[in-house]
């Protein structure tokens, strides 16, 4: 029973990843089986699919892309389950979990918890100049110098884009990516 859970689990997961793939920049989560984290989980994913890092980020042709997830961990074992197995051209990828910002290494994707809103800034300061992509839920993250901003509307689960912050991370993110999302900068509202 077990094996058949997790397979119908899998399924689940691989059939939102295909509606990302395929462009779509809002998913609805209010007739959809899968939570609002399993879904975010899916979309750090596909993340690791539509973003380019400068090749000096990595140590060496085989390292892993390393999704971080820095205080209160939002998704359980879904981030997990996710990525088990999973390569992304040519490279592992796996999860870790941060207590502080200073703990952070090799860390590709960064997904900035909500425990840390008082801590915002000093984060995305310390992050600056390495090429993260960083990522979260909080409210108006990416006008606030985030890369991309998960924003629940209509039980959808959009995506807001910090172009300006993707480039100064020395990030290229895809025309599939930014086709759905909206696209937004410092200033604006």
């Amino acid at each position: 029973m077990g094996a058949l859970k997790a397979r119908a689990r899998r399924a689940r997961i691989t059939a939102i990843g295909l509606l990302l793939a395929c462009g779509a920049g809002a998913l609805d989560i209010a007739h959809a089986a899968p939570t609002a984290a399993e879904v975010e989980a899916v979309f750090l994913f596909n993340f690791s699919e539509f973003v380019d890092w400068p090749p000096q980020v990595f140590s060496d042709p085989r390292a892993p892309i390393v999704i971080g997830v820095l205080g209160s961990d939002p998704f359980g074992p879904a981030l997990d389950d996710v990525v088990r197995g999973e390569t992304v051209n040519g490279r592992a990828l796996v999860v870790r979990r941060f207590e502080h910002v200073e703990e952070l290494a090799d860390c590709q994707i960064l997904f900035i918890s909500r425990s840390e809103r008082a801590r915002l800034q000093p984060i995305l300061q310390a992050v600056k100049g390495r090429s993260v992509l960083t990522v979260s839920d909080l409210e108006n993250f990416a006008l606030e110098g985030g890369v991309i901003g998960f924003v629940l509307a209509e039980n959808k689960i959009r995506l807001r884009i910090n172009l300006q912050a993707a480039r100064t991370a020395g990030l290229t993110l895809s025309s599939k990516l930014l086709r759905p999302a909206q696209i937004v900068g410092p200033g604006e509202n």
